[in-house]
């Protein structure tokens, strides 16, 4: 019977050192950032853009040998932070913002999964296959297959992992370019954005959705969209518009890398104040 309780004992210690192994830091603070090229970032990467604090960090998406990161894995949040050739993204500097702004103790984790000239309904996990040619162009459909032909469900697995480590509190949606003028959009987001909470586990209430308007400069291709963007917390009350006004770009589309760098502090002081932190 003696035996018996110390195995018991020793089974029961190995299964709570198992289970401390992945707790959750709650202080690890989780973004899930997706959406076409501007998330994915599409502006020169400058020398300014290198220095990231050790509190800003990466859930890597792919592999890229010539960057040293590993799928999966956590690292300093040097860009490029999506693909392994993508350029500045407003989610860059999204992260700098909370860490300069947030509590020391509390680190700031992004996960980007972005397609550049996605039409929005490639993250509905019900029918992505209708728009997962969207262009016949090799560069799009090597980006599609890239995350194994299914970009929501990549996602989705990529942040169950991650919050093994830390807490997800925020999603970020910069969108809307391909789909420019669709009066439907708001109700393809608000599909995508409750499949998210459901497949995570999350709750509306404590994860915000927050999404960019687009390139608002003159020329622009698609500020048009900009109305309609702005009716999504019709739709879906924990959404959040960040404004694009005064954002900078380098052609009819994307913006430059000093328009990613506001629009990015713009969407880090939005989530500061859902936080409940104010700006220094």
């Amino acid at each position: 019977m003696k035996r018996l309780h110390v195995f018991v004992f020793t089974v029961v210690g190995l299964l709570v050192l198992n289970t401390g192994a992945f707790a959750q830091d709650r202080n690890f603070y989780i973004f899930i950032c997706f959406g076409q090229s501007n998330m994915q970032g599409a502006a020169p990467i400058e020398s300014q853009d290198m220095t990231v604090n050790n509190r800003f960090k990466v859930f890597q998406a792919l592999d890229c040998p010539d960057l040293n990161k590993k799928k999966a894995e956590w690292s300093p949040a040097v860009p490029p932070i999506c693909q392994c050739n993508s350029g500045l993204s407003p989610a860059d500097y999204f992260g700098r913002t909370l860490v300069a702004n947030l509590p020391d103790n509390i680190t700031v984790g992004i996960i980007n999964v972005s397609v550049a000239g996605c039409d929005i309904r490639l993250f509905d996990k019900d029918i992505y296959k209708d728009f997962d040619s969207t262009y016949k162009d090799k560069w799009f459909t090597s980006l599609v297959a890239s995350y194994n032909e299914n970009p929501y469900q990549y996602l989705v697995g990529l942040a169950k992992l991650a919050q093994k480590d830390g807490v997800v509190k925020g999603i970020l949606l910069h969108q809307g370019e391909t789909n420019a003028g669709q009066e439907q959009w708001p109700s393809y987001v608000k599909k995508i954005y409750g499949d998210m909470l459901t497949d995570l586990s999350l709750n509306a209430g404590s994860v915000p959705l927050l999404a960019g308007e687009l390139l608002s400069a003159d020329g622009n291709c698609c500020s048009k969209m900009n109305p309609i963007i702005r009716k999504l917390p019709d739709i879906v009350p924990t959404a959040h518009i960040i404004s694009s006004e005064g954002c900078t770009g380098f052609d009819n589309a994307h913006f430059d890398s000093n328009g990613y760098r506001e629009l990015g502090r713009r969407y880090g002081l939005e989530m500061l104040t859902l936080l409940g932190y104010e700006a220094k």
